[in-house]
């Protein structure tokens, strides 16, 4: 049965099952990942985007305010280079739905187009053969067939058969994707999310195997609360209320009567009636009277209490008030000795990632907030966040936030030694930081998580790779070797006289004598100084200056 317009409870339940779809093969997206180290897995990424999207998501028939609070939720849970294309695909597709309360094959055309249009727009330097690509391509070669009478489920079929044929042609459009013999996976991913809205409209819902991540601790610390606490913020409460029919229970039930009952009794108020359920979210030292309140009308099909002063309490315990600089640094790092590196340099807020440095905006903005501060500067030290960082930074446009796009470990260690600090000229201090970052050279050291072709470059999994930059250099199967071949690749490796050699986890300090050995026999000129920083992924991580 053709479905010529869909509302904003339909459009939510199609993208949930195209998250379901996405996520069972999360780690099939992930395995495409061509670069021969995990650090940055793309399936991931785009399921936390859209996840953290669908959790903030406000429902409702109205597809202007559904997708509204959807895009929303995308940018500050954007993850990675892939997930930022994905929340600007969705921004750009909730701006052309803007006043839409319903989407027919008009809307869903604009949506489509405008959604493509703002991704490309995002991207400083846009590449082909990814997400933008078939996005665009998919909607560009079926445009001209859409008319008043096309069904949704017919532009959507055929938007993902063009999708999908496009993709086939990704490897010709991106070398690195033609060489490791894979098409690209952000554009699989984006493909997996249409294809499940098409099979929900095709009557196909899909289980969600939601939940895969290590479950959370979040018993709250009772301790923070006690007989001689002052309870000044009372309770959150959160609840869906199913009205009931029979007598027991009154029947003239107005929202915007209940809503202002509500509102003499807390704050914070979120209240939506869906049929004869209403989601209820108050903050409220009253909640005894609430409960009494809501039982007039039926019964409570969940129910949520939990008291913000422990939450308030363990924020005071863990946060420090923010003292007001004229710069503060935000670094991203990874690990406890990175940690410990980074505040030692002066670093005002750190980022702890996971392995794969995968950090979201909505922790960026979370550290902004936390900061008083003329000027804010971010070393995303890790070229899959600095998209994610610069979508943070324009979502606080009262912030003045400025994003140096360190890459590495050595890049952020080097940005905040060439601060000044007590240079009164702020700009100053930003481009001598900049400095920092576009004067040294970064290798890095590892072992081959895969097979890996480019161009004359190829290694098979287990042998130890060394990096320029970005650029695989060096295969060997002894790590010196390939730190040392790396190293004589410099063009002017004799003229530089300084690095730090930060040492990864697992990596022994007899490893460390070693190579500083092997290091001063072939370029005695050269003075280092060894960190045990514990990051994960590469064993050493070696910035030249």
């Amino acid at each position: 049965m053709a479905v010529k317009r869909i509302n904003g409870i339909e459009l939510e339940q199609m993208l949930r099952n195209g998250l379901a779809n996405l996520r069972a093969s999360e780690d099939e997206i992930n395995r495409l990942n061509v670069f021969p180290v995990p650090d940055g897995d793309t399936g991931t990424n785009m399921v936390k985007t859209l996840e953290h999207g669908l959790s903030l998501a406000e429902r409702s028939g109205d597809v202007n305010v559904f997708t509204k609070s959807l895009a929303s939720g995308m940018l500050l849970g954007a993850r990675g280079n892939s997930g930022v294309i994905l929340s600007q695909f969705f921004y750009g597709f909730s701006q052309a739905l803007s006043r839409a309360l319903l989407i027919g094959p008009g809307e869903l055309r604009n949506a489509l187009v405008r959604g493509y249009r703002v991704a490309y727009g995002a991207v400083m330097k846009p590449v082909e053969g990814t997400i933008l690509s078939v996005a665009r391509e998919g909607i560009e070669h079926i445009r001209s067939q859409i008319t008043r009478g096309s069904s949704i489920d017919f532009i959507l079929s055929a938007y993902v058969a063009e999708m999908r044929k496009t993709l086939i042609l990704t490897p010709e459009m991106l070398p690195v994707l033609k060489d490791a013999g894979v098409v690209d996976s952000g554009a699989t991913g984006f493909i997996l999310i249409f294809e499940g809205m098409v099979k929900y409209l095709n009557g196909e819902v899909l289980k969600d195997s939601a939940q895969r991540t290590e479950p959370k601790n979040d018993d709250p610390d009772l301790s923070l609360f006690n007989e001689d606490s002052v309870f000044v913020d009372g309770y959150c409460m959160e609840f869906i209320l199913q009205r009931m029919n029979g007598s027991a229970y009154e029947q003239d039930f107005r929202l915007k009567a209940f809503t202002g009952a509500l509102d003499r009794l807390g704050d914070s108020i979120v209240c939506v009636q869906d049929g004869k359920r209403v989601k209820v979210h108050i903050h409220t030292k009253a909640p005894s009277v609430i409960i009494e309140l809501a039982q007039r009308y039926g019964e409570f099909l969940t129910f949520k209490l939990e008291n913000m002063q422990i939450q308030h309490n363990e924020r005071d315990r863990i946060v420090k008030p923010a003292v007001h600089k004229p710069l503060s640094v935000v670094a991203v790092v990874n690990g406890a000795g990175m940690r410990k590196l980074f505040e030692g340099l002066g670093a005002d807020c750190v980022i702890d990632a996971d392995a794969t440095m995968n950090t979201s905006a909505q922790e960026f903005v979370s550290a902004f907030d936390s900061l008083d501060a003329d000027e804010i500067v971010v070393l995303p030290n890790n070229k899959n966040i600095i998209l994610a960082a610069e979508q943070a930074a324009s979502l606080v446009p009262e912030k003045h936030v400025t994003v140096l796009p360190s890459r590495s470990f050595a890049e952020g260690y080097y940005a905040i030694a060439m601060d000044i600090p007590d240079e009164k000229d702020l700009e100053k201090r930003i481009r001598g930081m900049r400095s920092g970052i576009d004067n040294i050279v970064t290798l890095r050291e590892t072992t081959a998580s895969r097979d890996y072709t480019y161009h004359e470059i190829r290694c098979r999994r287990g042998e130890d790779i060394a990096f320029l930059g970005g650029e695989l250099v060096c295969v060997e199967r002894d790590w010196k070797a390939a730190i040392l071949g790396a190293l004589a690749m410099i063009e002017d490796i004799d003229d530089r006289e300084t690095g730090i050699v930060l040492r990864g986890a697992g990596v022994s300090v007899s490893d460390e004598e070693a190579l500083s050995e092997a290091i001063a026999g072939q370029y005695p000129m050269l003075e280092l100084e060894f960190v045990d920083a514990g990051q994960e992924i590469y064993h050493w991580e070696i910035g030249i200056m």
